[in-house]
C-alpha cells in the first residue's frame, strides 16, 4: 500500500507573502531594501522547495518517480533526492508485503453466495441444458509486487478488480477441465497448482506487475441439493485411497523380509553345495592316491585297506568271548562292555 507523503509546499502560500512583504517595504519608502528582501525571499523560497525533495525509502519498499507526469525511475531503500512538485513526483510502495486476496470468505468466515459456482468436466452425459457437475469453491489468494513501474502505470486496480477477475478465469478454466471428482477429493494439489500458473500467466499478460505466490482451495462443496450425494462419493474415493494405502504399507513391509529370507535361502544352498562339492573333492582325491598305491602293491594295500576297516568297525561293536571251559556254547559267553565284578563264581564265567 502507498506510504503517506510528507506535506508538500504551498507555493501560493509562499508567493502571497512575498508580495505583502514587498507591498510593505514600498509603503516604508524602503526601495534598495525592498529589491533585497525579496532577492532574499526569493532565494530562501527556493532553498525550501528544493529542500522538499529528499524523501526517505525504507526497507521493503520501493520509490517510482514521475517527472513532468512521465515515468522516470525506480528507487530502492535509502535517503534520496527527486525534483518536488510540480516538476516531479513520487510515489512509494511496499512491494514485499503479502496481500491476500480471498474469494467466498470474508474474515475467515464462508460466505455462499460470494463463492463461485464451477461447472466441472461431466464424467456421464448429461441432457442438453443441465450441468450435471456443479461445486462452489472458496479460496485465498497470496501475492505480492515484483514489478512497481506495471503495478502504478500499466494497468488499472491490479490488486482489486483486475486480480478478481483474472483469478475466476483461471480458476473456471482448470476446474472445468477436468473431472469434478479431482477438485473434491484428491486433485485439489494439482488443481492449486495449475490454477496458480494460469493466473500468473494472465497477471503477465495485462502487465499489472503481480507476482502470485500460492493459491488455495479452501472449501469445496457440492450444492445443497445434491449435497448427500456427493459426500457419498468423496467418502468412497477416501476409502479407496485409505485402502491403496494400506496394501502399499503391507506390501512394504511383506515384500522387504521376503526378499531377505530368499537371500538368506540363497546364502543357505550355496554354503551346502561348496561344503559338498569339497567333500566330494576330497574323497576324490583320496580314493585316487589309494588306487595309486593299490596299482603299486594290491596285496598288501588290500590288507592296509582291511585293517583299517576292523580299527573303524570294531570299536562300535558290542563283543563276546565264548569260553571252551564252559563248554564252548552260545549261550554261555562274557559280555566284556559290561561290569562284571558282581557275578557269582558258580557262573563258570572268567573275567577277562
Amino acid at each position: 500500500m502507498y506510504r503517506p507523503e510528507e506535506p508538500e509546499v504551498n507555493f501560493e502560500q509562499i508567493l502571497e507573502r512575498v508580495k505583502n512583504v514587498f507591498k510593505r517595504f514600498r509603503l516604508s519608502g524602503g526601495g534598495g531594501i525592498a529589491s533585497t528582501a525579496i532577492v532574499v525571499v526569493i532565494v530562501g523560497a527556493l532553498v525550501v522547495w528544493l529542500a522538499t525533495g529528499f524523501y526517505t525509502v525504507q526497507p521493503g519498499e520501493e520509490a517510482a518517480l514521475r517527472r513532468l507526469g512521465a515515468f522516470n525511475d525506480i528507487q530502492g531503500p535509502g535517503l534520496h533526492w527527486f525534483w518536488p512538485t510540480p516538476i516531479g513526483s513520487r510515489d512509494v510502495v511496499q512491494v514485499d508485503e503479502v496481500r491476500r486476496l480471498e474469494i467466498g470468505v470474508r474474515g475467515g468466515t464462508p460466505v455462499l453466495l460470494e463463492s463461485l459456482m464451477i461447472t466441472g468436466d461431466a464424467d456421464e452425459s448429461g441432457l442438453p441444458g443441465e450441468a450435471p457437475n456443479i461445486v462452489d469453491v472458496q479460496l485465498l489468494v497470496q501475492f505480492d509486487i515484483k514489478d512497481l513501474e506495471s503495478f502504478l502505470y500499466k494497468s488499472i486496480d491490479p490488486a482489486g478488480a483486475t486480480i478478481v477477475d483474472a483469478t475466476e478465469t483461471a480458476l473456471r478454466q482448470v476446474v472445468g477441465s477436468r473431472p469434478i471428482d479431482d477438485v473434491l477429493t484428491d486433485g485439489k494439489e494439482d488443481i492449486q497448482a495449475e490454477t496458480k500458473l494460469a493466473l500468473q500467466g494472465l497477471m503477465d499478460h495485462y502487465s499489472t506487475g503481480i507476482n502470485i505466490r500460492e493459491v488455495k482451495l479452501l472449501n469445496v462443496f457440492a450444492p445443497e441439493q445434491v449435497k448427500d450425494a456427493f459426500d457419498d462419493v468423496v467418502r468412497a474415493q477416501e476409502d479407496k485411497a485409505r485402502i491403496i494405502n494400506l496394501a502399499d504399507a503391507y506390501k512394504e513391509d511383506i515384500l522387504p523380509r521376503s526378499r531377505g529370507q530368499a537371500a538368506a535361502l540363497e546364502q543357505g544352498a550355496e554354503a551346502f553345495k561348496q561344503e559338498k562339492i569339497a567333500s566330494a573333492e576330497g574323497q576324490a582325491a583320496r580314493f585316487l592316491s589309494i588306487l595309486a598305491e593299490y596299482e603299486k602293491a594290491p596285496l598288501v594295500t588290500r590288507q592296509r585297506l582291511y585293517l583299517e576297516a576292523m580299527e573303524e568297525i570294531m570299536p562300535g561293536i558290542t563283543k563276546y568271548v565264548v569260553s571252551e571251559e564252559t563248554g564252548g556254547g552260545l549261550l554261555q559267553f562274557l559280555p566284556l562292555t559290561e561290569q562284571t565284578s558282581d557275578l557269582p563264581a558258580e557262573s563258570g564265567l572268567n573275567q577277562p
